[in-house]
Protein backbone atom coordinates (compact mmCIF):
# COMPACT_ATOMS: atom_id res chain seq x y z
CA UNK A 1 0.00 0.00 0.00
CA UNK A 2 1.35 3.41 -0.97
CA UNK A 3 1.04 5.71 2.05
CA UNK A 4 1.63 8.80 -0.06
CA UNK A 5 4.70 9.88 1.91
CA UNK A 6 7.13 10.34 -0.97
CA UNK A 7 9.03 13.60 -0.33
CA UNK A 8 6.79 14.58 2.58
CA UNK A 9 8.67 16.14 5.49
CA UNK A 10 8.14 14.60 8.93
CA UNK A 11 9.45 15.92 12.23
CA UNK A 12 9.74 13.17 14.86
CA UNK A 13 10.64 14.22 18.40
CA UNK A 14 12.71 12.08 20.79
CA UNK A 15 13.83 9.83 17.95
CA UNK A 16 17.26 8.60 19.02
CA UNK A 17 15.90 5.37 20.49
CA UNK A 18 12.75 3.42 21.36
CA UNK A 19 9.42 4.26 19.77
CA UNK A 20 10.61 7.52 18.24
CA UNK A 21 13.51 5.81 16.48
CA UNK A 22 11.21 3.12 15.09
CA UNK A 23 8.75 5.73 13.81
CA UNK A 24 11.52 7.74 12.15
CA UNK A 25 12.86 4.65 10.39
CA UNK A 26 9.41 3.72 9.08
CA UNK A 27 8.86 7.23 7.69
CA UNK A 28 12.20 6.98 5.91
CA UNK A 29 11.33 3.55 4.50
CA UNK A 30 8.15 5.07 3.08
CA UNK A 31 10.06 7.83 1.28
CA UNK A 32 9.62 10.74 3.68
CA UNK A 33 12.33 13.27 4.49
CA UNK A 34 13.06 13.61 8.18
CA UNK A 35 13.94 16.01 10.95
CA UNK A 36 14.66 14.17 14.20
CA UNK A 37 15.75 15.33 17.63
CA UNK A 38 17.15 14.15 20.93
CA UNK A 39 18.88 15.83 23.85
CA UNK A 40 22.03 13.81 23.11
CA UNK A 41 23.88 15.19 20.06
CA UNK A 42 26.03 12.12 19.47
CA UNK A 43 23.10 9.75 19.82
CA UNK A 44 20.80 11.62 17.42
CA UNK A 45 23.53 12.00 14.84
CA UNK A 46 24.27 8.29 15.07
CA UNK A 47 20.58 7.52 14.62
CA UNK A 48 20.41 9.77 11.57
CA UNK A 49 23.42 8.02 10.05
CA UNK A 50 21.84 4.62 10.66
CA UNK A 51 18.56 5.67 9.01
CA UNK A 52 20.40 7.12 6.01
CA UNK A 53 22.41 3.92 5.61
CA UNK A 54 19.31 1.73 5.85
CA UNK A 55 17.05 3.77 3.57
CA UNK A 56 19.04 6.46 1.71
CA UNK A 57 16.52 8.98 3.07
CA UNK A 58 17.40 12.59 3.80
CA UNK A 59 17.63 13.06 7.58
CA UNK A 60 18.30 16.25 9.54
CA UNK A 61 19.41 15.49 13.13
CA UNK A 62 19.03 18.27 15.70
CA UNK A 63 20.16 18.17 19.32
CA UNK A 64 17.18 19.59 21.20
CA UNK A 65 15.47 19.13 24.56
CA UNK A 66 11.70 19.19 24.05
CA UNK A 67 11.21 20.62 27.56
CA UNK A 68 13.12 23.76 26.50
CA UNK A 69 11.07 26.44 24.68
CA UNK A 70 14.22 27.79 23.01
CA UNK A 71 15.27 24.34 21.83
CA UNK A 72 11.83 23.58 20.40
CA UNK A 73 11.78 26.88 18.51
CA UNK A 74 15.27 26.22 17.15
CA UNK A 75 14.38 22.66 16.16
CA UNK A 76 11.37 23.70 14.10
CA UNK A 77 13.15 26.69 12.58
CA UNK A 78 16.04 24.48 11.44
CA UNK A 79 13.68 21.94 9.93
CA UNK A 80 11.73 24.58 8.01
CA UNK A 81 14.89 26.38 6.90
CA UNK A 82 16.33 23.09 5.68
CA UNK A 83 13.29 21.66 3.90
CA UNK A 84 11.09 24.67 3.29
CA UNK A 85 8.03 22.98 4.78
CA UNK A 86 6.74 20.57 7.44
CA UNK A 87 3.99 18.14 6.52
CA UNK A 88 3.93 15.91 9.60
CA UNK A 89 4.65 16.35 13.30
CA UNK A 90 4.96 13.44 15.71
CA UNK A 91 5.14 14.72 19.29
CA UNK A 92 7.03 12.37 21.55
CA UNK A 93 9.07 12.44 24.77
CA UNK A 94 10.48 10.02 27.29
CA UNK A 95 8.26 8.65 30.01
CA UNK A 96 8.25 10.14 33.50
CA UNK A 97 9.56 8.13 36.49
CA UNK A 98 7.68 5.06 37.64
CA UNK A 99 6.64 5.16 41.31
CA UNK A 100 3.59 4.99 43.61
CA UNK A 101 1.92 8.29 44.46
CA UNK A 102 3.38 8.66 47.96
CA UNK A 103 6.92 8.08 46.69
CA UNK A 104 6.61 11.20 44.55
CA UNK A 105 6.45 14.91 45.29
CA UNK A 106 4.55 17.77 43.63
CA UNK A 107 7.77 18.75 41.84
CA UNK A 108 7.73 15.37 40.09
CA UNK A 109 4.31 16.19 38.66
CA UNK A 110 5.54 19.60 37.52
CA UNK A 111 8.54 18.03 35.76
CA UNK A 112 6.37 15.36 34.12
CA UNK A 113 3.95 18.06 32.95
CA UNK A 114 6.81 19.89 31.24
CA UNK A 115 8.07 16.66 29.69
CA UNK A 116 4.87 15.13 28.40
CA UNK A 117 2.32 17.95 28.12
CA UNK A 118 4.22 21.16 27.50
CA UNK A 119 6.58 19.54 25.00
CA UNK A 120 3.55 18.72 22.84
CA UNK A 121 2.07 22.19 23.36
CA UNK A 122 5.30 23.94 22.39
CA UNK A 123 5.88 21.76 19.34
CA UNK A 124 2.35 22.46 18.13
CA UNK A 125 2.71 26.21 18.69
CA UNK A 126 5.81 26.18 16.50
CA UNK A 127 4.53 23.83 13.78
CA UNK A 128 0.85 24.76 13.35
CA UNK A 129 1.49 28.25 11.85
CA UNK A 130 3.78 26.64 9.26
CA UNK A 131 1.14 24.06 8.38
CA UNK A 132 -1.54 26.74 8.10
CA UNK A 133 0.68 28.70 5.74
CA UNK A 134 1.17 25.58 3.62
CA UNK A 135 -2.55 24.80 3.62
CA UNK A 136 -2.49 21.61 5.68
CA UNK A 137 -0.59 18.96 7.56
CA UNK A 138 -0.85 16.08 9.99
CA UNK A 139 -0.08 15.89 13.72
CA UNK A 140 0.17 12.72 15.78
CA UNK A 141 0.68 12.89 19.53
CA UNK A 142 2.26 9.85 21.16
CA UNK A 143 0.55 9.19 24.48
CA UNK A 144 -0.05 5.82 26.18
CA UNK A 145 -2.58 3.11 26.83
CA UNK A 146 -2.59 4.57 30.35
CA UNK A 147 -4.97 7.33 29.18
CA UNK A 148 -7.69 4.67 28.91
CA UNK A 149 -6.58 2.16 31.52
CA UNK A 150 -4.25 3.34 34.33
CA UNK A 151 -1.10 1.30 34.78
CA UNK A 152 0.19 0.43 38.24
CA UNK A 153 3.06 2.61 39.56
CA UNK A 154 2.71 5.07 36.65
CA UNK A 155 0.66 7.80 38.32
CA UNK A 156 2.60 10.55 36.53
CA UNK A 157 1.95 9.08 33.11
CA UNK A 158 -1.62 8.07 34.00
CA UNK A 159 -2.41 11.65 35.03
CA UNK A 160 -0.56 13.87 32.62
CA UNK A 161 -0.93 12.02 29.33
CA UNK A 162 -4.69 12.51 29.65
CA UNK A 163 -4.04 16.24 29.24
CA UNK A 164 -2.35 15.52 25.90
CA UNK A 165 -5.50 13.71 24.76
CA UNK A 166 -7.52 16.80 25.69
CA UNK A 167 -5.13 18.92 23.64
CA UNK A 168 -5.31 16.49 20.72
CA UNK A 169 -9.11 16.42 20.60
CA UNK A 170 -9.35 20.21 20.90
CA UNK A 171 -6.82 20.79 18.14
CA UNK A 172 -8.67 18.27 15.97
CA UNK A 173 -11.84 20.36 16.32
CA UNK A 174 -10.06 23.66 15.69
CA UNK A 175 -7.63 22.65 12.96
CA UNK A 176 -9.58 20.07 10.98
CA UNK A 177 -11.52 22.75 9.06
CA UNK A 178 -8.16 24.33 8.19
CA UNK A 179 -6.72 21.18 6.63
CA UNK A 180 -4.70 19.84 9.55
CA UNK A 181 -5.50 16.34 10.80
CA UNK A 182 -4.74 15.68 14.48
CA UNK A 183 -4.72 12.23 16.07
CA UNK A 184 -3.10 10.36 18.94
CA UNK A 185 -1.56 6.92 19.13
CA UNK A 186 -1.63 4.94 22.39
CA UNK A 187 1.17 2.37 22.74
CA UNK A 188 0.70 -0.49 25.12
CA UNK A 189 3.54 -2.65 26.42
CA UNK A 190 6.22 -2.48 23.72
CA UNK A 191 9.76 -3.87 23.94
CA UNK A 192 11.80 -0.69 24.40
CA UNK A 193 14.41 0.46 26.88
CA UNK A 194 11.68 2.29 28.80
CA UNK A 195 9.71 -0.94 29.24
CA UNK A 196 12.85 -2.77 30.37
CA UNK A 197 13.20 -0.17 33.13
CA UNK A 198 9.54 -0.58 34.12
CA UNK A 199 9.91 -4.36 34.28
CA UNK A 200 13.00 -4.02 36.47
CA UNK A 201 11.07 -1.69 38.79
CA UNK A 202 8.15 -4.13 39.02
CA UNK A 203 10.52 -7.01 39.72
CA UNK A 204 12.13 -5.04 42.53
CA UNK A 205 8.75 -4.26 44.10
CA UNK A 206 7.39 -7.80 43.73
CA UNK A 207 10.59 -9.72 44.52
CA UNK A 208 10.63 -11.43 41.13
CA UNK A 209 12.61 -11.02 37.90
CA UNK A 210 11.98 -8.83 34.84
CA UNK A 211 11.32 -11.97 32.75
CA UNK A 212 8.64 -13.16 35.17
CA UNK A 213 7.02 -9.72 35.15
CA UNK A 214 7.07 -9.64 31.34
CA UNK A 215 5.41 -13.06 31.18
CA UNK A 216 2.71 -11.99 33.64
CA UNK A 217 1.92 -8.83 31.69
CA UNK A 218 1.94 -10.39 28.23
CA UNK A 219 -0.12 -13.33 29.46
CA UNK A 220 -3.00 -10.95 30.20
CA UNK A 221 -3.26 -9.75 26.57
CA UNK A 222 -5.44 -11.47 23.96
CA UNK A 223 -2.43 -11.58 21.61
CA UNK A 224 -0.28 -13.00 24.40
CA UNK A 225 2.86 -10.96 23.77
CA UNK A 226 4.33 -7.47 23.90
CA UNK A 227 4.64 -5.41 20.75
CA UNK A 228 7.83 -4.81 18.83
CA UNK A 229 8.66 -1.13 18.16
CA UNK A 230 8.21 -1.58 14.41
CA UNK A 231 4.60 -2.67 14.97
CA UNK A 232 3.90 0.57 16.80
CA UNK A 233 5.72 2.49 14.05
CA UNK A 234 3.62 0.91 11.31
CA UNK A 235 0.40 2.13 12.92
CA UNK A 236 1.76 5.58 13.74
CA UNK A 237 3.13 6.27 10.26
CA UNK A 238 -0.11 5.13 8.65
CA UNK A 239 -2.10 7.41 10.95
CA UNK A 240 0.12 10.36 10.04
CA UNK A 241 0.11 9.65 6.32
CA UNK A 242 -2.17 10.79 3.48
CA UNK A 243 -3.43 7.19 3.31
CA UNK A 244 -5.37 7.96 6.53
CA UNK A 245 -6.84 11.14 5.06
CA UNK A 246 -10.26 10.69 6.70
CA UNK A 247 -8.99 9.55 10.10
CA UNK A 248 -9.21 12.53 12.42
CA UNK A 249 -9.47 13.13 16.15
CA UNK A 250 -8.92 9.49 17.11
CA UNK A 251 -6.94 7.89 19.93
CA UNK A 252 -5.63 4.71 18.32
CA UNK A 253 -4.64 1.90 20.68
CA UNK A 254 -1.68 -0.24 19.64
CA UNK A 255 -1.83 -2.59 22.60
CA UNK A 256 -2.53 -6.15 21.47
CA UNK A 257 -6.02 -5.96 22.98
CA UNK A 258 -4.76 -5.07 26.46
CA UNK A 259 -7.45 -2.42 27.00
CA UNK A 260 -10.50 -4.08 28.55
CA UNK A 261 -13.11 -1.39 27.90
CA UNK A 262 -15.79 -1.44 25.24
CA UNK A 263 -14.88 1.97 23.79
Amino acid sequence: MDLGLGNKVALVAAASQGLGAAVALKFAEEGARLAICSRDKERIEARAAAVREATAAEVLPVAADVTSPDDVERLVRRAVDHYGRLDILVTNAGGPPAAPFLDLAPKDFEDAFQLNMMSAVRLCYQVVPQMLEQGGGSIVTVTSLSVKQPIDNLVLSNSIRLAVIGLTKTLANELGPKGIRVNSVLPGWTRTGRVTELLERRAEINGTTPDIEAERIAGSFPLGRMAEPKEFANATVFLASPAASYVHGVALQVDGGAYKGAL
